[in-house]
C-alpha cells in the first residue's frame, strides 16, 4: 500500500482502529499526517481518538455480530487491533475471505489477545526461554499450581487484560484469594481463568520495540529501537526511559528473541516485546502486536515515535528507528473519581527543562486511571527522568463539581 489517497475522496485510504484510547490516538494523528482517513472505534463515546479521527464509532468489539456489521458498512483498507478484547475469530474470517487486511495478521491479533495463546506460542513452538507457568480455571486450580511447583513468590494475572489490570504478586498461601478475586475483577473479559507464573530474579525489565517494515525491494526487514526501561506498581507502568543499558550479549540475545517471535506473527507494524533480563540471561516475557505504553517515550526519544513507525510500517513505508535524544516518560493518574477534570499546573509543568505533556482528554477519570503523561529529554537517562518526574508532579487534576 504504498499508494495513499485523499481523506473523504472516493480515492481515500481507509484505516479503522478498533481501540481508540491514548496510544491508538496518537498512532490516528500519525496517519493523518499521511493523508489517512481514519475510523475511530471505541466502546465508549468521545474517547481519545475518536476525537481526532475523521470517523466516531461506538461499539463493542467483543460482540462478533457489531463487529462485523461495522468493518462491512465502513469497508476499510486495513483493520488495526489496538486492544485485546476484540471477537478475533470474526477478523479471521473476513480476512480469510478476502473483505479486510488486520494488522498485524488475524492469527496475531487472536494469539495475542490473551496471555494463552501467545506464552503457549513463545514456550512450546517456539521453545523461547520463559518463567515456569501454569493456567488455572478456579481458585483451587490456582492453590494446586502453586503448591505443585510454582512455588512462592508468584505472579498471577487474567489471561485477558491490559495495563497490569488484575495482576499481583503472591507471597504466601494467604495472598492466593485475594490474587485470584483481583485477577477476575481486573480482566478485559470475564473469562474465570488466569496465568500464574513463577518468579524470576531478575535485575530489570525491558520493552524491546520490534518494527516489522519494508525495506529497500520490498522486503520485509526486522528493526529494534533502543531498549526501553520501565519502572511499574501494581502491574502498572508508571514511568519508562530510553534507552536502557545493557549488556551486549544481552541485548543481542533480546534482539534474537524479539526477532522469532515477531517472525513468527508475521505481518507488518510495531510490536511490544517484553523481556526480563538478569546479566546476559533473557526471558521471554509477553509481546503486543501494537504500540506500547511504555513506548510513549518515544515521543521524546526517537525521530519517529512508536506511533509514527506503526503507521508507516503498516502502510509499506520505510521507517527509521534511530534515537534522537535520551529521554523519559512519567504517568499523570488522573487522582480523583470525576467526569470533565480539569488539569492545573500545566504551565509550572512546562516549565521544566526539556519537558513536555501529553493530556489525552478521557471524559472520566479514576483515581488510578491514566489521564496524561509527561515527557522529558535531556543529555542523559537519569535528568530525564528526574526531570519527567517533576513535570507530572506540577499537573494537577481536580473535579469541577
Amino acid at each position: 500500500m504504498t499508494r495513499l489517497g485523499t481523506p473523504l475522496s472516493p480515492q481515500a485510504t481507509r484505516v479503522m482502529l478498533l481501540g481508540s484510547g491514548e496510544l491508538g490516538k496518537e498512532v490516528l494523528i500519525a496517519l493523518q499526517r499521511l493523508g489517512v482517513e481514519t475510523i475511530a472505534v471505541d466502546r465508549y463515546e468521545n474517547a481519545p481518538g475518536q476525537q481526532v479521527a475523521h470517523h466516531a464509532r461506538t461499539i463493542v468489539m467483543s460482540d462478533p455480530a457489531q463487529l462485523r456489521a461495522l468493518i462491512e458498512q465502513e469497508k476499510p483498507d486495513l483493520v488495526v487491533p489496538e486492544i485485546e478484547a476484540i471477537a478475533t475469530p470474526v477478523l479471521e474470517a473476513l480476512e480469510a475471505a478476502g473483505t479486510v487486511k488486520v494488522i498485524p495478521t488475524a492469527r496475531a491479533a487472536r494469539l495475542t489477545m490473551d496471555r494463552e495463546g501467545i506464552r503457549r506460542l513463545a514456550a512450546e513452538t517456539l521453545g523461547l526461554p520463559t518463567s515456569p507457568y501454569r493456567f488455572c480455571d478456579s481458585l483451587e486450580e490456582l492453590q494446586a499450581a502453586i503448591d505443585e511447583g510454582i512455588g512462592y513468590p508468584c505472579i498471577v494475572k487474567p489471561v485477558m487484560s491490559s495495563s497490569g489490570k488484575g495482576q499481583s504478586r503472591i507471597d504466601g498461601p494467604q495472598d492466593v484469594r485475594r490474587a485470584w478475586d483481583y485477577a477476575m475483577a481486573g480482566g478485559r473479559v470475564s473469562t474465570g481463568r488466569v496465568i500464574v507464573e513463577g518468579f524470576i530474579d531478575f535485575d530489570y525489565e525491558i520493552t524491546l520495540l520490534t518494527v516489522r517494515a519494508r525495506g529497500e525491494g520490498g522486503a520485509v526487514q526486522t528493526r529494534f529501537c533502543e531498549p526501553i526501561g520501565h519502572l511499574q506498581a501494581h502491574g502498572d507502568y508508571v514511568e519508562s526511559w530510553q534507552p536502557h543499558p545493557m549488556h551486549p550479549a544481552a541485548l543481542a540475545r533480546a534482539q534474537e528473541i524479539a526477532g522469532q517471535v515477531t517472525a513468527d506473527l508475521g505481518g507488518l507494524g510495531i510490536f511490544g516485546v517484553e523481556l526480563f533480563v538478569k546479566g546476559e540471561q533473557v526471558w521471554f516475557s509477553e509481546v503486543s502486536p501494537r504500540p506500547h505504553d511504555t513506548g510513549l517515550v518515544t515521543l521524546a526519544t526517537q525521530w519517529q515515535s512508536e506511533f509514527e513507525l506503526h503507521a508507516r510500517a503498516i502502510l509499506g513505508l520505510p521507517v527509521d528507528t534511530a534515537l534522537k535524544s535520551p529521554g523519559a516518560s512519567a504517568v499523570i493518574y488522573g487522582g480523583v473519581d470525576a467526569v470533565g477534570i480539569v488539569f492545573d499546573g500545566v504551565d509550572e509543568a512546562l516549565a521544566v527543562p526539556g519537558a513536555d505533556l501529553r493530556l489525552f482528554g478521557k471524559p472520566e477519570s479514576f483515581a488510578r486511571r491514566r489521564m496524561g503523561v509527561a515527557l522529558a529529554h535531556a543529555d542523559d537517562v537519569e535528568t530525564a527522568r528526574r526531570h519527567a518526574r517533576e513535570a507530572a508532579s506540577r499537573v494537577r487534576p481536580r473535579a469541577t463539581g
